[in-house]
């Protein structure tokens, strides 16, 4: 139960970034609202671990230790983050919500390959499930989209970067605690972030009114800090399990979408909820046997 409350949480928060982006780019580009968002999130969770906690195990990473972060922040915020972000000016909302329900199949995939793991016949099923679920659920939205071949093309490559992250993050044997890794992993993809927003964002169109603040503000505690601390939690049980929770979060951001930016929710969306909520028991099924 509490591994589902743990994915549930998660999904939750994860899901919140779209609307609360939407509400941030109204008076900031992307990448500046993210750069930001990052050097919040990293230096809160830094200060708090070296100066208020007396834990001796909040160290210094070593020399192997720095690649390992330096790897995996790359991965899971300056690449996946940042072509996310740059996706998004050629591709629709819908078809970006959809992209976060191939990256338990990729995961899958990655995980047959790099960790050996062959996935379990719930597994294949609720995957199949969610991804029909979120499909079903998002077709409103695509069926009148407009999207390039471009705008696809980078937002396919974001998903194999955080899916590689995910992967990657399972296969350390990682001894820094949770907060200084993703303290670390969030800082240092903000500084690999820095030159392409200084390079590409316009800082002349930048308000930093509460529209900035406010969705900065969630983005950094409640998604970067919050949200990242319970998906390392889920990666270290399992990862392939772990990664059936990111079915959730396009239904969770349709919701957000309706309460918060008045979005329509449709037939579609309550078919593709129960087949993504089909999809999450049938794979958290086998793990409840052994």
């Amino acid at each position: 139960m509490k591994n589902i409350g743990i994915g549930i949480l998660f999904s939750i928060l994860w899901s919140s970034a779209s609307v609360a982006t939407k509400f941030g780019v109204r008076s900031a580009a992307p990448l500046i609202l993210a750069n930001v968002r990052f050097f919040i999130a990293g230096i809160l969770l830094l200060t708090f671990s070296y100066l208020l906690s007396n834990d001796k195990s909040y160290r210094l990473p070593n020399k192997k230790e720095w690649k390992q972060l330096a790897l995996f922040g790359f991965l899971n915020t300056t690449l996946y983050l940042g072509l996310y972000v740059y996706a998004m000016k050629f591709t629709a909302a819908g078809i970006g919500s959809l992209a976060v329900s191939t990256n338990p199949l990729i995961i899958v995939l990655l995980s047959s390959w790099w960790l050996k793991r062959r996935p379990r016949s719930e597994e294949w099923l609720g995957i199949l499930l969610g991804m029909a679920g979120v499909g079903i659920a998002t077709y409103p939205l695509l069926a009148d989209s407009y999207t390039t071949v471009e705008g696809v093309s980078i937002l396919l490559i974001s998903m194999i970067a955080v899916s590689a992250a995910s992967v990657y993050y399972a296969t350390i044997q990682w001894e820094l605690p949770n907060l200084l890794i993703n303290g670390w992993q969030v800082f240092l993809g903000g500084v690999f972030l820095l030159p392409a927003t200084v390079m590409f964002a316009d800082f002349s169109t930048t308000v930093w009114d509460g529209t900035f603040w406010f969705p900065v503000l969630w983005l950094s505690l409640a998604v970067s800090i919050v949200g990242l601390i319970c998906w390392f939690h889920l990666l270290r049980i399992d990862t392939v399990r772990a990664s059936l929770w990111l079915f959730l979060c396009p239904l969770f951001g349709f919701f957000f979408a309706w309460w918060l930016m008045d979005e329509p929710v449709t037939i579609y969306t309550v078919i593709g909820t129960v087949f993504v909520v089909a999809g999450l028991y049938a794979g958290q099924r086998g793990r409840s046997n052994e």
